[in-house]
């Protein structure tokens, strides 16, 4: 414990967990999207969150790429800063499933124990791990952004699945398997139903 720490105190909030999800008609709940880059994620999820919200539902995006440029913009991509970087995605999650919202995590996190961590987290019942199972070759041929090229000409060092890990999920609660064959709103059409038959969205 740092001195800090030994100085303040957790305030509990007024309305709780259980109020908050009435309120909205859903639980709240962490989707967390691993996977290569270029796998599809962040795509998948931001289907997800504008069939929620055309639904009526309350959700929020929580994308890697973009958390760079705030809140984790001081990290790099060693192992130890994903590390921290996913340890401070998932304590934002935490804030989100709180408040009673579905919050769409989409981040490569590669490394098995910091994703574990982020479910310790959320809470168990609360983080839905869902592998969005794309080839390597697929991505490559994807290469949104140029990083998989630059990769393989070695102008940049430490790319998930070229010459740093990606350790796969052993035991998601939802694998989509990306591909030519499979598209976007396929996939999403996965999510949502995973999220009804898992009583995530209740007042239907």
């Amino acid at each position: 414990m740092n001195q800090a720490q030994g100085n303040i105190r957790w305030h509990p909030a007024a309305i709780t967990a259980a109020e908050r999800e009435r309120s909205k008609g859903q639980r709240g709940a962490a989707l967390w999207f691993t996977g290569l880059s270029g796998a599809g994620k962040s795509t998948i999820a931001a289907i997800v969150d504008h069939r929620l919200h055309a639904a009526g539902r309350h959700s929020y995006i929580l994308d890697g790429d973009n958390l760079r440029f705030g809140l984790c913009k001081d990290l790099g991509f060693s192992p130890e800063d994903r590390a921290e970087n996913i340890r401070r995605i998932g304590e934002v999650a935490r804030l989100f499933v709180d408040a009673g919202l579905i919050v769409l995590c989409a981040a490569i996190s590669p490394y098995r124990r910091d994703r574990e961590q982020a479910r310790a987290l959320v809470g168990a019942g609360r983080f839905i791990e869902i592998f969005v199972d794309t080839e390597l070759a697929e991505c490559e041929r994807r290469d949104p952004k140029g990083l998989y090229r630059r990769a393989r000409a070695g102008e940049i060092t430490g790319f998930s699945g070229i010459d740093a890990p990606y350790e796969r999920p052993e035991a998601p609660e939802l694998r989509l398997v990306g591909g030519p064959s499979s598209g976007p709103d396929a996939l999403a059409e996965q999510v949502l139903a995973h999220l009804l038959a898992q009583h995530i969205l209740t007042g239907t």
